[in-house]
């Protein structure tokens, strides 16, 4: 989850809908809110009319009597128990009887309230529950009609239920339409953005070639936004190339000027002859190793840093197993590669000097036998990417409790054998440049198993 909080992506994505979510909640909030404001001034509006024309169709007698046929305009006053009703009834003991609406059938009008006042013009407003269950909004004024303060009580009653379902109706329409919109906004957003971001896509995918080693710079058209960042790194990567070269140089340079010194001094040795010479002959061949090492070492990582290096590595071990097989004809020497053609993230020297180290020292140690397993391991849990080269022989082997000496600079286990101690050593130093891995093992044949784990490219 913090790996995708990282990313820029995400968080442009994860921004720019939280406010198209926020921006339309709000719309939809607004737009209902002023959805029913405008329909209740509507329905006010409504009411006030059919009172005025109720009041206008009703008069009063001589003798008292409410008299008139109302005709609001509206079939739903006619429908029983529609919601709709009208009434005018007397307010003062001058006036007798009721007019009620046809939709108020056998039904009698709602209770009015005593604690809702008039206003300035006589009127009020109040809700109540009507016959049939709904509620319903009254209008209502009392008026005079005629002389001798016959005071008459005009009611008209609208389904206030039915507006407030309306209104819901809308807003659910409304959410689910900008829903939809929202919905529909959002995926062009992403799409939009994920467009935009492509570019830098398209630059990992080159450095990636690049650290493959198949590629040596970025190359193809960049937006203008990208095409500075795309030139530095050509730059840097130019500038890295040089400093390796140059420092590639140097190490040649140096091993090449303390070449002729060590000659001079081994052939002087052997010329003294004796113990002193001996001495002097084998402190300067020793000096010799450890600068081949170093130099190596230090070729290594200056390769290693240029990321653009690759290196067939059935070829390279078919090679080497042919040129082991020739120098050492009285042991049997089995060799089994990959079924597919792998290749290492590194220079062939390199790979050669790690595996060469290993069957020689498998050579000088096993009685009869050595083996050599190429093997593709990159489809294991834990090993994506990797392959494996196994070296082993049939003799004395390392103890469990010794293998990591053997792995220290000049450090023989067995002094009565020839060499320097800087076999494994090496080989240790060049696979920990490549970030790779080296287990000594015991082999099934008895002696020692060498387990070397490498990066495809």
């Amino acid at each position: 989850m913090k790996r995708l909080v990282r990313m820029v992506t995400f968080r442009v994505v994860a921004f720019s809908s939280i406010w198209a979510i926020i921006a339309l909640v709000v719309i939809a909030t607004v737009s209902s809110a002023l959805f029913r404001q405008v329909s209740h001034r509507g329905f006010d509006s409504v009411l006030s009319a059919h009172l005025f024309n109720l009041i206008a169709s009703v008069s009063a007698s001589d003798s008292g009597r409410l008299s008139g046929t109302p005709n609001l305009g509206d079939l739903r006053f006619s429908q029983p128990l529609s919601g709709w009703y009208w009434s005018v009834e007397p307010a003062s003991e001058a006036l007798r009887n009721r007019l009620y609406s046809p939709s108020l059938a056998a039904s009698l009008p709602p209770d009015v309230p005593a604690n809702v006042p008039f206003d300035d013009n006589f009127q009020r407003e109040y809700v109540v529950t009507g016959p049939g269950g709904e509620q319903v909004e009254v209008l209502e004024a009392e008026v005079v009609l005629g002389e001798d303060e016959r005071i008459a009580r005009f009611r008209v009653m609208g389904n206030l239920s039915e507006l407030e379902e309306e209104i819901a109706a809308f807003t659910r329409r409304l959410f689910g339409y900008l829903t939809i919109f929202g919905v529909g906004m959002i995926a062009i957003n992403v799409i939009a953005i994920l467009l935009a971001l492509r570019p830098l896509r398209s630059i990992r995918r080159a450095l990636a070639n690049i650290r493959a080693g198949s590629a040596e710079r970025l190359a193809g058209p960049f937006p203008t936004e990208i095409a500075p960042l795309a030139e530095e790194t050509n730059a840097l990567i130019e500038n890295n190339r040089r400093i390796v070269e140059r420092s590639r140089k140097q190490v040649g340079n140096l091993a090449h000027s303390l070449k002729t010194p060590l000659a001079v001094l081994m052939n002087e040795g052997d010329a003294l002859g004796g113990g002193r010479g001996r001495l002097i002959a084998g402190q300067a061949e020793a000096m010799q190793k450890q600068i081949d090492h170093y130099l190596q070492r230090a070729r290594a990582t200056a390769q290693h840093g240029t990321l653009s290096f690759r290196t067939p590595v059935n070829a390279t071990l078919a090679r080497l197993a042919r040129v082991t097989a020739k120098l050492n004809n009285e042991k049997q020497f089995d060799v089994s590669l990959a079924d597919v053609d792998l290749v290492f993230a590194g220079e062939r020297e390199d790979l050669e000097e790690i595996v060469g180290n290993l069957l020689e020292n498998a050579m000088k140690w096993a009685h009869s036998r050595v083996v050599l397993s190429l093997n593709d391991i990159s489809g294991e849990a834990g090993s994506e990417g990797r392959f494996s080269i196994v070296v082993e022989d049939d003799g004395p082997g390392i103890p469990p409790d010794q293998a990591w000496q053997a792995l220290k600079r000049g450090r023989r286990l067995d002094e009565t054998k020839p060499g320097t101690g800087l076999g494994l050593a090496i080989v240790a130093d060049l696979i920990e440049e490549y970030n790779g891995k080296l287990a000594l093992e015991r082999s099934p044949l008895g002696g020692l198993k060498a387990v070397v784990t490498l990066w495809c490219s």
